[in-house]
Parts: structure tokens; sequence; C-alpha cells
């Protein structure tokens, strides 16, 4: 049966491999169909259609936008026709969200050092980085002269979004994420939603998605049957995704084809992406 891995990430955000690794990794795994969605970016598309024919792998640009909805962070993941890829909006939106990042991981970097005595360098974490700089960045770089860190210890601790160092994010709110990517021909799709707070969480899903991620590593069977019901009464996608970034003792996301989209589901998913 044929079967998609719809969410990883490369280099080109916070992943630790290359694009190439991941279309060699996922025809080793069997999977179909796959899309590369980094933060904020869709990354190179030429290259991947490239690659597309090499490993004979079906390919859908995507992309994972950060929001912000009542102050926490909601990702929505946005999908892209091969030939229908808005470059130059897609470009803009990236590069003003370089700079806004790498303003923030400069702050990030002097608060560490304050609240935590944690001691890095800014060029270093860039270096890391494919300009899309982010987190998991600046954990390697802690790791790598803090060796007792974890990257899970980390990101429970000084790098998260409760902690006394943590640098909230000048992100657009969901909604405008939403638009903002409907406007461009995107498939629109909450990412993870199991993982908002419960503060949020009922009416982030009331919200004009096209689809919600049903399928994703840290949703339990409950969370799955939950939104299945939800997208069939709001007329939703579902989708499926491993959230791969490859990184070490990662236990927060899955293997490529660790979560596989198939069948009715599938089908639906690749008429709309088609259409748009």
């Amino acid at each position: 049966m044929i079967s998609a891995d719809l969410h990883m990430h490369t280099t080109a955000s916070d992943g630790k491999h290359s694009a190439e690794t991941l279309f060699k990794m996922a025809k080793e795994k069997g999977l179909d169909i796959i899309s590369i969605t980094d933060h904020d970016t869709v990354g190179d598309v030429k290259a991947y259609l490239k690659l597309r024919d090499k490993y004979q792998l079906n390919f859908y640009p995507g992309i994972e936008v950060s929001t912000l909805y009542n102050g926490e962070s909601v990702h929505i993941l946005g999908y892209f026709h091969p030939d229908k890829v808005p470059f130059k909006t897609m470009k803009l939106y990236t590069d003003e969200l370089i700079k806004r990042r790498q303003d923030r991981m400069k702050k990030f970097i002097q608060n560490l050092k304050t609240e935590y005595q944690i001691d890095v360098n800014y060029k270093a974490v860039l270096k890391r980085s494919g300009g899309m700089i982010a987190r998991p960045h600046l954990a390697r770089e802690i790791i790598e002269h803090y060796p007792e860190y974890t990257h899970d210890a980390l990101f429970e601790g000084p790098l998260s979004d409760q902690s006394k160092a943590y640098v909230v994010s000048a992100k657009l709110s969901t909604l405008e994420g939403i638009e903002f990517l409907k406007e461009a021909g995107a498939v629109v799709v909450l990412a993870h939603p199991g993982l908002m707070s419960d503060e949020i969480h009922n009416e982030v899903l009331e919200l004009p998605f096209d689809g919600i991620e049903t399928f994703y590593p840290r949703h339990d069977a409950l969370f799955r049957t939950v939104y299945q019901a939800h997208a069939k009464d709001k007329g939703w996608l579902v989708t499926a995704g491993s959230d791969y970034h490859g990184i070490e003792n990662d236990s927060k996301h899955g293997m490529i084809g660790d979560e596989r989209l198939s069948g009715p589901e599938l089908i639906a998913f690749l008429r709309k992406v088609n259409q748009t």
C-alpha cells in the first residue's frame, strides 16, 4: 500500500541531516511520498525535485510555520504542489524570520549566561544552523561544552518555554499564519495538536485549518481517535508525520516512517494538494 510521511526536517532548519540523506532513508524505509517541512522555510525546492527523480519518490514541498496563540506556540504545516510554490513570497517571509531568529538567539544566549551560567558563543551556534537558527542548534553547542546536559534535559530546563532564559519569538499569530499560507496557495494543517496546552487546545481546533496532523509519535490512541473524529466533523484532512530531526537521544520526535498516511486519507490529501 502506498504510504507517506509528511513531516520531517533537514539542515535547512533544525534537522541534523541533509535532504539527500532524508530521501535515501525514506526510500530504504519503503515510503512512497515525503514532504520536507523545515521551520519557516521551504528550503531548496529545485534541489529536492532533482532528489525526487534520483530516488524515485513522490515529493511535496512543505513548511512548518511557527505562530503564537495567546502567547503560546502553535505550529502550522503548509503543503504545496511542486509546480506552484510561491518562491518570492516565501523568500520574503523567510528572510524576515531569519533576522528575527538571530536577534532572539543573541538575547537567549545572554540570558543563559546570566540565569544558568551557561556560556556559549553566538557565532558558533549560528555556524551550526543553515541560517534559520533555532534552539536545537543552541542545544548542540551547549552539549559540546557542557556534556552533563542531554538534549531532553535542556528542553525540559534551560531551553524550555518556562525557562528564565526563554525569549519569545516574534511570530505571526496563528490566524495570521493560516491566512498567510492559504493566500500563498498552501494546504494548511495543524501540526501535532496533542502538544498544545489545555488552555488553548480547544480554541485552536476551531480555527480554519484544512487538516490536522492526527498520526504523530507523541499522540496516544485517545488523541488519534479524537482528532480523527474532529477531522470528520470539520471536513478536514487527516495527515501523518514522524517529525524526524535526526538528533541523538531525542525522544520528542520520531524516525522517518514511524508514522505513515495511507489509504483513503492519503488519497484525500493528494487530491487537495494537487487541486490547490
